[in-house]
């Protein structure tokens, strides 16, 4: 361990490496090791980071907050376990991994399955490896006996028990149904899983017959299986019930108009085209109507061009058919080109990966979770569950206004696509089709599932946990998932408060992007300045759910901040390597009233710990430390150290060694290697490593 008072500043190359394996060595991080002073269970379990790449600087906020937390709780006696894991990430890896290929020349459809899913796993498992490392080197103090990969077979075992459960009370079904497909990646999506962007695109007035229609899309006509009117518009009730004659650029054709009450009688001319095979609203149309109208029709392929039904535009990418099928509608007097509105604005859903356009698409053998229904039981449906959980207290966010979003979100809930088109996770365990299970209802199991699957009482001991924290970013796809499959699978919630930090943003609140050139990569940050200083620059000034701001100043200057604790400490440590405290020295009121001051500073700190006030729990310890401990204690009492009094020098060392003790602990859980290097260096130190100090009081 390095010497304090060898006059060296401070060092976190030579020191953080060193400091971590003394932790690791001690075997604290793991709860069943802890001093017998720690008895009531508290447990994080880590959103487990995706195997498929290098830690990024998202994942360092969510390390330091939950090491913070994790660190504040033992120091206060409980028997802390924050379990580390990794996520096989599905889909998400998937993307990563066709990237690869497309560098080496290579097309996973154009790999054996299983010789695929090898290679993937290989890539996985070393991404896996060096993620550990770099956890470490951040200064997570994880429990990594109990490690979990979410493709352990134990694990497996669970998701494939709550898929079972699932399908015994009725609330999974199986078919034929529309999905939100990406042509590029070649999969099915949740509705999570789009990104709505707003576009500008004509809209046409096109003939049917006696009727006129709007629509963007004319290119999808020959998939059309019916017309469809509001039931309350006067002006085609006439031809409810009936068939018409159109003309179409293939040729005569007949169509039923039906009447729908989702039919808004305000869009175009209100009457609308039905086409199942490719509009979600006009699939549940379909389902309403199905004694009336014929099947859906496909007419977009699953590589998002023309097929055999479009007759002379197969083969076309939708763009160029929609083009091409305008002008051949302009020519037979189909299409009004004078009526065409050009700048129609309108959401369209494209992946949340590749941004390609979604085609929806009909497929067979998909698996679906009914969210909004009652299960056979009679009990609350799966969102209610989760509803009533937030609404009862049993589930807290730390911020508020988060409670409103999720409340939201619940209310529009939709049923749950789960299947996915893709080679690399777990298969779902139907014969009839390959696809593996949309690896959020995997993640959705993680915090009981990961204890479940560890020690045989981790489960009994340790869930509910206490603290799920992760970004804002998915509450929606992940963290309101959790509580609906905890209180489903456990009938317990899987935590009991939720933090949310926000995305972290450059010094002119930009998000960071490598087309930007604005990223920061956290090891090499931690290389230069040390994994203390990145931390508390991420945690002061960063409420929960708020973006921080994160710049190489920034880190620089707590990395100063380091080196002042370091040196501030040293001249104390020098100063009273004679005291030996037998009875509390005789203080002078300027002494018992800085001791006044510590103590009610301390009590505020806690508050703030309690509160998950991180952001202002640090920034007050970075002023007090620097501004009220170095730049006026150990000023103040300089001359004191020197004094003729033997008793007037004991007072000062005590009220220096005092505060130095105490402040120390209270950094610890945001700046855990160089308070604890400094604590190896306290002779009459309390406990012989920091990490299990008694927090201050």
């Amino acid at each position: 361990m390095p010497n304090l008072l060898n006059g060296q500043p401070y060092n976190p190359q030579e020191v953080e490496n060193r400091i971590y394996q003394i932790w690791e060595k001690s075997g604290y991080f793991n709860p069943d090791k802890l001093p017998q002073r720690h008895k009531k269970s508290f447990t994080i379990i880590m959103p487990p980071p995706n195997a498929n790449g290098s830690l990024h600087i998202g994942h360092a906020v969510f390390v330091a907050l939950q090491d913070i937390i994790i660190r504040y709780q033992r120091m206060k006696g409980k028997k802390t376990l924050w379990l580390p894991g990794a996520d096989h990430a599905g889909f998400e890896t998937q993307v990563v991994f066709d990237k690869k290929l497309e560098k080496e020349g290579r097309s996973r459809f154009q790999i054996p399955r299983a010789e695929l899913y090898k290679e993937m796993l290989e890539f996985t498992l070393a991404n896996k490896k060096i993620m550990e490392g770099q956890l470490k080197k951040l200064g997570a103090s994880c429990d990594w006996s109990r490690e979990k990969f979410t493709l352990d077979g134990n694990i497996v075992k669970i998701v494939y028990r709550t898929f079972e459960k699932l399908k015994k009370d009725e609330l999974l079904y199986k078919g034929k149904r529309i999905v939100n497909w990406c042509p590029k990646h070649q999969t099915s999506l949740s509705e999570l899983e789009i990104k709505y962007i707003e576009k500008t695109d004509p809209l046409y007035y096109i003939k049917y017959g006696p009727l006129e229609l709007a629509t963007v899309r004319p290119e999808t006509k020959f998939g059309d299986t019916a017309v469809a009117v509001n039931p309350k518009d006067k002006r085609y009730q006439q031809y409810v019930g009936q068939e018409i004659e159109i003309e179409t650029v293939l040729g005569q054709a007949k169509i039923k108009v039906i009447a729908d009450e989702h039919v808004d009688m305000n869009f175009g001319t209100g009457a609308i085209k039905v086409t199942p095979a490719h509009d979600p609203d006009d699939f549940e149309i379909w389902q309403r109507h199905k004694n009336e109208i014929p099947e859906p029709k496909q007419v977009i392929d699953k590589y998002g061009k023309m097929n055999a039904l479009a007759g002379p535009y197969q083969g076309l990418k939708v763009k160029e058919a929609r083009e091409k099928i305008v002008q051949d509608m302009i020519q037979k007097k189909l299409l009004d080109p004078a009526k065409t509105d050009p700048n129609y604005k309108h959401n369209v859903a494209t992946c949340y990966k590749c941004g390609t356009t979604i085609e929806p698409m009909i497929l067979d053998h998909q698996w679906f979770i009914k969210m909004t229904m009652r299960p056979k039981n009679g009990r609350l449906s799966l969102r209610d569950l989760a509803v009533k959980a937030v609404k009862s207290g049993k589930v807290k966010f730390a911020t508020k206004r988060f409670e409103k979003i999720f409340f939201h979100w619940m209310k529009n809930l939709k049923d749950w696509n789960i299947s996915r088109q893709i080679p690399w996770g777990i298969k779902i365990p139907d014969s009839g089709t390959e696809d593996v299970f949309d690896t959020w209802f995997s993640s959705a199991q993680w915090p009981f599932a990961s204890l479940m699957a560890n020690k045989k009482n981790d489960f009994k001991k340790f869930y509910p946990t206490d603290v799920m924290e992760t970004g804002w970013d998915i509450l929606f796809f992940w963290v309101a998932r959790m509580i609906i499959m905890g209180l489903y699978a456990t009938a317990q919630p899987p935590f009991r408060y939720v933090y949310l930090h926000g995305l972290v943003r450059d010094k002119e609140r930009q998000k960071m992007s490598k087309s930007r050139g604005n990223v920061i990569d956290p090891l090499g940050i931690i290389d230069i300045y040390g994994a203390d200083a990145l931390r508390m620059a991420l945690v002061v000034g960063n409420a929960p759910g708020n973006d921080p701001i994160i710049y190489e100043e920034k880190i620089r200057g707590y990395r100063n901040f380091a080196n002042k604790i370091w040196q501030a400490s040293r001249f104390v440590l020098m100063n009273t390597e004679d005291f030996k405290l037998k009875t509390k020295p005789k203080l002078n009121q300027r002494d018992k009233k800085r001791l006044r001051e510590l103590n009610r500073f301390k009590k505020e700190i806690t508050k703030l710990m309690e509160t998950f006030k991180f952001h202002k729990a640090s920034e007050k310890l970075y002023h007090y430390f620097w501004h009220v401990f170095a730049d006026k204690i150990i000023e103040e009492n300089k001359p004191r150290l020197r004094h003729e009094n033997k008793k007037e020098k004991i007072a000062a060392q005590y009220l220096l060694l005092e505060t130095l003790k105490i402040t120390l602990k209270m950094l610890h859980p945001f700046m855990p290697f160089v308070t604890e290097a400094v604590w190896q260096n306290i002779k009459n130190r309390d406990s012989k490593l920091l990490i299990v100090e008694k927090w201050p009081e």
